[in-house]
């Protein structure tokens, strides 16, 4: 059996060194891939929306209902609105579905509405007003002025607390001032109808 050469070993071990360079940056990189490592979080995070609710206290009634009206008559009545949302909103009134009479009788029901505090339907002996400035205007010029939630009035914000109340109190009158006698009978047998409607929009700019 012929002994390798001197030139055969040098090669030989020339072979085994990049093997072991191999093998050492192996080592090098799993050693790398290691590290200390920690995590926090914020858990069950949710978004849900809130509700806007009102009701009144006239049981389904209408809230004027006057028949065999004479000139320089007038009437009152009063409705508590309670707010069963659970976010701020703002409330309004405003007219609709006017229904006007061929007599033009809706120029002459000058309606005045107030907040305030008491009362109840079809009740107003404790109610206490909110001072305002506002004076009764003709159930026509309402309908045109205070038409939808945009143009309405008697604004009332709510907090968000379901329960929160305001009284209103309407009180008309049969206005016939300036009118000749023939124009006032030409009035007779005239009738008019409107939805009086309170509603609220929440808040538009919420915070986070």
């Amino acid at each position: 059996m012929k002994l390798p050469s001197a030139r055969v070993h040098r090669l030989a071990a020339f072979s085994v060194t990049p093997v072991a360079v191999l093998l050492a940056g192996g080592l090098v990189w799993q050693s790398s891939n290691a590290a200390f490592t920690a995590t926090t979080r914020a858990s069950g995070n949710a978004w849900s929306t809130g509700n806007v609710a009102l009701s009144d206290d006239d049981l389904g009634t209408a809230g004027f209902t006057v028949e065999n009206l004479v000139p320089g008559q007038t009437g009152e009545r009063c409705m508590v609105v309670t707010s069963g949302s659970n976010v701020p909103g703002e409330v309004r009134s405003y007219i609709r579905n006017l229904s006007p009479s061929a007599q033009g009788l809706e120029h002459h029901i000058i309606l005045d509405v107030e907040q305030g505090t008491g009362g109840s339907f079809n009740d107003c002996t404790s109610f206490v007003p909110t001072p305002d400035s506002q004076n009764g205007v003709p159930l026509s010029t309402l309908a045109a002025v205070n038409h939808d939630y945009a143009t309405g009035g008697s604004p009332w914000m709510t907090t968000g607390t379901p329960g929160e109340r305001m009284t209103y109190r309407g009180t008309w009158r049969f206005d016939t001032t300036g009118l000749t006698q023939q124009q006032i009978d030409a009035l007779q047998g005239a009738s008019i109808s409107v939805d009086l409607v309170w509603e609220i929009q929440s808040d538009e700019t919420p915070t986070a």
